[in-house]
């Protein structure tokens, strides 16, 4: 699942190859998680001229100058295409036809990934505004495991299984630490890491694959890494699986409970 690192450097992209382009038509494959009709979508949105794109929380915002807003959720297995002309792609969810014949196709075979029009902000904290003082509110009244709290889209916007491992392993804090029991110094670490592994791995991202708008790009992690039995610094690197998603993790971080 792509998460806020990738979403960052898809928003970029898509703006760069389709702002101020006139959205000529809208095709709805699936409409079943549509929460209006397709009639609506399609008169509020066709033949507006798109503004930009952004990323808020693991959505891409797709901002029109009539001041509506299309967002696509790629959920697990959502990827996006562009075309040219016809889309050939299987399992579409959505197409956006701009002018110029340039196309972008939202598919996924499990046809989980959601397009909403106009969606309502719920005022959760993105990740990247995150605080120490945010944090320790969040973290003073759960017994929850701290990366259990670092991906609940309640509590923070944005951080996913892989960046989750990636932000506990920089801040040297075990994934099964106990969220009330974590103290200040190490409150304050975590915030430090949330942001700095997100905009490093942004920059990595861009590195890599500069024109990225779909798919995950995963090589320069550190620990989230389930080829490896090491770090590149020589830790053991654990896996363990909680629900259906393994966690990866190394004896260097600290636990509390």
């Amino acid at each position: 699942m792509p998460e806020l690192p990738d979403l960052q450097v898809f928003s970029h992209n898509l703006t760069k190859i389709f702002k101020d382009k006139k959205l000529e038509k809208i095709n709805i494959k699936v409409a079943a998680k549509l929460k209006v009709s397709e009639k609506t979508l399609q008169d509020t949105l066709e033949g507006q001229t798109l503004e930009k794109v952004i990323r808020k929380g693991k959505e891409l915002y797709f901002g029109f100058k009539n001041g509506h807003t299309l967002a696509l959720h790629l959920m697990l297995h959502g990827q996006l295409y562009l075309f040219d002309n016809e889309n050939e792609h299987k399992f579409t969810i959505i197409e956006l036809l701009f002018d110029g014949s340039k196309g972008l196709a939202l598919t996924d075979f499990q046809k989980a990934a959601t397009p909403t029009l106009d969606p309502e902000d719920n005022g959760v904290i993105d990740a990247l505004e995150v605080s120490f003082e945010y944090l320790k509110e969040k973290l003073s009244a759960r017994r929850t495991a701290i990366k259990t709290i670092l991906m609940d889209q309640a509590v923070l916007r944005g951080v996913g299984n892989a960046y989750a491992d990636e932000i506990l392993y920089d801040a040297k804090l075990s994934p099964f630490s106990i969220a009330n029991k974590i103290p200040d110094e190490k409150i304050k670490q975590l915030a430090q890491s949330i942001k700095s592994v997100l905009e490093d791995a942004e920059k990595q991202i861009i590195k890599a694959q500069p024109n990225i708008i779909s798919g995950e790009i995963r090589d320069f992690l550190k620990v989230h890494l389930p080829k490896k039995k090491e770090t590149s610094t020589g830790q053991t690197i654990h896996q363990k699986e909680v629900g259906s998603r393994k966690t990866y993790y190394t004896d260097e971080q600290e636990l509390f409970s």
